[in-house]
């Protein structure tokens, strides 16, 4: 082994004290990587330049053209003004929005309690709680055991079951958890020198050393509820209360018309595909415009939350 090392010791000095993995990248290398790197963001620019010029376009050209459009002849908002003028997609906007709002807030508060309370050493109970927990995160339960007992409960056809079935999730309570067992003990000790309990304690010292982590667990649970359309399929009778992405996912994947499966009265018109493309992008662009907000605490958040020396 001394051996090795001793071998090593040359090369590395030779690279000027750099380890192997910091060295300058060949002029080759560089260039594949350069090429990669752009066949990537085109594999995601392209798709959804089309979904945005599609939506954008008059119906004529995007007949002649098969269905799509690269370039807009003529700019209209007319699939858009058609969109939320519809009864049925503004009242599924509100619900999207209403759900991720609640429900992430829930989630929040549900997911920072525990997490601090198994943080907590001496906590009773706490350890066989963590593994019920990891428990379900290893082996979750099917979707006809999740129906029976949301119906058992009474909340099929209600909105509390967009959220409460899901309302703590295992990863996140996990990034929080050792998020705030990596917060030094000696500030734990020196809020109880100051007479605060473990409420003030969570509340004054852990919450505003806990904003990245916080803030992107905040993140992730408004995401999965954005983007949800399986919960209103499955616990939703009533269309007239699916959420927006249920909605998108009858007019894009189904073909069905604005009037046609949301409506009482019926009707055989198709969707147009601007407007297809123009609910995609009302339901893509809420969510994508809090990342900018949210991207200077990835790495903060999650990495010191996830890893333990």
């Amino acid at each position: 082994m001394s051996l090795a090392l001793e071998e090593q010791k040359p090369a590395a000095e030779n690279r000027g004290g750099r380890p192997a993995w910091k060295e300058k990248p060949h002029p080759l290398m560089q260039g594949a990587k350069a090429v990669a790197l752009a066949l990537t963001v085109l594999m995601v620019a392209v798709p959804f330049w089309v979904v945005i010029a599609t939506s954008f376009a008059p119906g004529d050209q995007i007949t002649q053209s098969g269905g799509w459009a690269l370039w807009p002849e003529r700019w209209t908002f007319d699939s858009y003004d058609k969109v939320l003028s519809n009864e049925v997609t503004t009242h599924a906007l509100l619900v999207s929005i209403g759900i991720t709002v609640v429900g992430t807030l829930f989630s929040l508060a549900c997911t920072v309690f525990l997490a601090y309370a198994l943080a907590r050493p001496g906590v009773v109970g706490g350890k066989p709680m963590m593994l019920i927990i990891l428990f379900t995160f290893l082996f979750p339960p099917g979707i006809i055991p999740s129906y029976l007992v949301v119906y058992s409960l009474g909340l099929v056809d209600t909105y509390w079951s967009l959220f409460l079935p899901v309302l703590v999730n295992v990863f996140n309570l996990v990034v929080v958890r050792g998020f705030f067992q990596g917060i030094p003990e000696e500030l734990y000790e020196a809020a109880r020198l100051d007479g605060a309990g473990e409420v003030r304690t969570l509340f004054t010292i852990v919450l505003p050393l806990s904003k990245a982590v916080i803030a992107v667990v905040g993140l992730f649970y408004a995401v999965g509820y954005w983007n949800d359309f399986f919960r209103g399929l499955m616990y939703l009778n009533d269309t007239s209360m699916y959420p927006l992405q249920t909605v998108l996912r009858g007019y894009v994947t189904q073909g069905d018309g604005l009037n046609s499966e949301f409506s009482s009265e019926g009707g055989v018109a198709q969707a147009p595909q601007s407007m297809k493309m123009a609910l995609v992008l009302i339901a893509t662009v809420p969510i994508l415009c809090v990342y900018p907000f949210i991207q200077r605490y990835f790495t903060k958040g999650v990495l010191t939350g996830a890893i333990k020396s």
